[in-house]
């Protein structure tokens, strides 16, 4: 079941109604943009992209969404061009008196964010159907034609600038090679994957200077013959605690997991699950923090942009990491050294162990979304129903980032000084986006 109010509900709202204006109402609902955000999350979990390239999703149809509010209330709102690396310009409406703007950033974001990565038409059929509702409700053809014309526009110079980011290149770089050394990531159980996304750290950013602007010291050194020794003492503090689990801290872990492809292994027969994946469940917090907040139309494309740009840089700078250091991950020494029996509540996703990915853009969308709604904003994350896991309650975006920390830790994915270190360097990726965009005026 979708967390969001469905289209077809919000138009019911309005069926009573019959003048001209009615889809003006359904278009300026806020839940119209949250629904394109979901029905993109839909799209990515359907096409089993990693985490790491669903960044680039969000993040591009999401900045596409924004720059349509941009053009229409420039007083309050500022372009990114000349802001963001690379984004030179953003194409403006000659005249704004045919342009239904709210619709335009739903196709402009839903244009960008089906052909970024993906094949195009995969949101064909939902935004045919939305152009049909807001046809059905009053809204002119020559309206809709002016607002799918500057949408495209703008979507066009969006997606071009997208291809100059690097990563067509690195769809054919050179693959992460397996060496027999100790301390070095290898693959894991059940599927024994090849390490994803070698070379993210040579996509282009879009705020941070470079990809190793915060990268990190280096991880305690592998030494699993002294039982002093930090790196011993942090691999013994993984196996008990996943060994030891509350139900509590099961829950965390399972909320928290968003593993976009989990393979089940049951005899000799596997298949797979699948969930939102991190930066698409931060996507979903968004939503649910502008319906919290009663943000306007405006404050959702606003929020979702400055959030998806945060997660996006954070996965640069995290996956700097990951390959500098190319640490091996808890799993695999427990297995080897310990117990060969032993496994995480978690699956083990394919990609070295230090940094935390999922600390670190949680960490940093948190203080994105901190800009915008303030700190101490209460809020419950419904994300995961769907799913049939239960809603948790949290008292902040940075109380939320912090209990991800522990959830990585609890699904034994990850050593506890990793998931401390991660936190603070999405920290810092978040503060930095934060303070070099300026975006409201």
């Amino acid at each position: 079941m979708k967390k969001y109010i469905s289209i077809a509900f919000i138009a019911i709202g309005f069926l009573a109604c019959n003048t001209a204006s009615d889809y003006k109402q359904i278009t300026s609902d806020p839940s119209f943009y949250a629904n394109t955000v979901h029905e993109l999350n839909q799209v990515v979990m359907g096409n089993n992209f990693s985490p790491i390239v669903a960044s680039r999703n969000y993040a591009y149809a999401s900045i596409a969404g924004y720059e349509v509010t941009a053009a229409s209330a420039p007083a309050q709102y500022q372009s990114l061009a000349g802001q963001l690396k690379g984004l030179k310009t953003i194409p403006l409406p000659e005249d704004t008196s045919n342009i239904d703007f709210p619709m335009a950033s739903v196709l402009a974001f839903s244009m960008v964010g089906e052909a970024v990565t993906f094949p195009e038409g995969s949101m064909k059929e939902y935004t045919d159907s939305l152009k049909k509702m807001v046809k059905a409700h009053g809204m002119p053809s020559s309206v809709l034609s002016a607002t799918e014309a500057y949408a495209k526009k703008v979507g066009a110079t969006i997606l071009a600038w997208s291809k100059l980011d690097n990563y067509a290149q690195t769809r054919s770089a050179e693959k992460y090679t397996v060496k027999d050394i100790p301390g070095r990531w290898v693959p894991t159980p059940p599927m024994y994957a090849s390490a994803a996304e070698p070379h993210w750290m040579e996509i282009r950013t879009m705020v941070l200077d470079s990809a190793s602007q915060f990268r990190p010291k280096a991880p305690p050194a592998f030494n699993i013959s002294d039982k002093k020794s930090e790196y011993y003492i942090n691999v013994m503090m993984v196996k008990n605690a996943v060994d030891s689990l509350t139900e509590e801290q099961k829950h965390i872990a399972n909320f928290w997991d968003d593993n976009p492809f989990k393979i089940n292994v049951n005899g000799h027969a596997m298949f797979s699950t699948k969930k939102f994946s991190p930066p698409g469940h931060w996507m979903s917090i968004v939503g649910i923090a502008n319906q919290t907040a009663k943000g306007d139309f405006q404050t959702a494309t606003y929020a979702y942009a400055k959030t998806a740009i945060a997660l996006f840089d954070a996965f640069i700078h995290c996956w700097d990491a990951k390959y500098t250091f190319n640490t091996i991950r808890p799993e695999t020494v427990i297995n080897k050294y310990f117990d060969a029996n032993w496994r995480p509540l978690l699956q083990t996703p394919a990609f070295p162990e230090y940094t935390c990915g999922h600390s670190t853009i949680s960490s940093s969308a948190a203080e994105a979304l901190t800009s915008v709604y303030g700190d101490n904003f209460a809020y419950t994350d419904s994300t995961e129903i769907e799913f049939g896991i239960a809603n948790r309650k949290f008292t902040s975006f940075r109380q939320a980032a912090d209990e991800n920390n522990w959830a990585r830790f609890y699904g034994g994915l990850h050593f506890h000084n990793s998931c401390i270190t991660s936190t603070q360097q999405g920290r810092l990726v978040g503060n930095w986006v934060v303070t070099h965009l300026k975006m409201k005026k």
